[in-house]
């Protein structure tokens, strides 16, 4: 099977990447979860292409990387995910997230190719008290969430959504870094306690993905790694498990952040794997597990 990724450059698709290829991704578990059903004599032909290779905003470039490849499946992992900046700028975001979308779905359907789209807990508004699941009504309060479901709407109604939250690896920026950084510099950390979520790893979330796009799964899916948290809750918990003390960790609500963020934030980003556990998938571990392995793969460039 031959499989195209975009985004590749990114944490999540470097450990697509691996995971595709027939190889567990950093920090990522042996077995079905890591690599799908796959196993590793059933790795695919990959193709990973990051922005610098291929820019999802240009058609003509989408529609030629798709033809050189002739994927059977597009894993659709390319975003413009800075949720501030795109506040700021939302014809960038619009272009990236949404237009690009469009422009990988019409070339993957003019190849018969399957698309699966990573899409974000930022399409609810987040004014729930229990889990979103899949058939819960989209209703974004930020740029970045009402283009990333533009993007969802520009699928064919046989493509795989992958709707995530709290993504966190060990190939880029994300909160288990930021944490570390700033308890590196010494002194209290403050963090909200009124944003609740599941931190998820990307490799397992890299793993789940490969099983929904080799089988081609179509229709939406929420895949988090188990469990319930604040982002107070995870930054103490990223430094106890790192041998730092976490009650170094200070809690304050969203509406004592100085400065405040530009993008309004889900208070409830809590997604119900409703369709995973309802086909009899299997789920994705508990978050404090995915946490212990990636600081296992930790560098000291995360501190820089």
């Amino acid at each position: 099977m031959r499989v195209l990724v975009t985004g590749a450059g990114g944490q999540l698709g470097h450990d697509l990447v691996e995971a595709l290829s027939g190889k567990v991704p950093s920090g990522g578990l042996q077995g079905d979860i890591a690599t799908g059903r796959l196993g590793m004599r059933s790795a695919c032909e990959v193709t990973g292409a990051n922005h610098r290779a291929l820019d999802v905003t240009d058609r003509d470039a989408v529609l030629g990387a798709v033809e050189g490849v002739r994927p059977d499946v597009v894993v659709h992992a390319a975003a413009w995910t800075a949720v501030d900046a795109c506040e700021g700028d939302p014809d960038r975001a619009f272009a990236t997230n949404s237009l690009g979308t469009r422009n990988v779905a019409e070339a993957a359907r003019r190849f018969a190719a399957h698309v699966v789209y990573v899409s974000t807990d930022y399409v609810f508004d987040g004014t729930s008290t229990l889990p979103y699941h899949e058939w819960d009504e989209p209703c974004p309060v930020s740029v970045y969430g009402r283009s990333k479901l533009g993007g969802e709407r520009e699928l064919d109604p046989g493509a795989t959504i992958v709707r995530t939250s709290w993504v966190c690896g060990a190939h880029g920026e994300n909160m288990v870094h930021t944490v570390l950084r700033l308890a590196a510099g010494g002194g209290k950390l403050r963090f909200v306690d009124d944003q609740r979520g599941s931190p998820t790893f990307t490799a397992d979330l890299a793993g789940a993905i490969c099983t929904l796009a080799t089988e081609r799964l179509s229709g939406t899916f929420h895949v988090t790694n188990q469990g319930v948290t604040t982002r107070h809750g995870f930054a103490a918990a990223v430094l106890a498990a790192s041998g730092d003390d976490p009650s170094r960790v200070e809690p304050i609500p969203t509406a004592e952040l100085k400065p405040p963020h530009p993008a309004r934030r889900p208070a409830n980003s809590v997604l119900d794997n409703a369709a995973l556990r309802l086909a009899g998938m299997p789920l994705l571990p508990d978050w404090h597990d995915g946490l212990e392995r990636l600081l296992e793969v930790r560098t000291d460039s995360w501190l820089r």
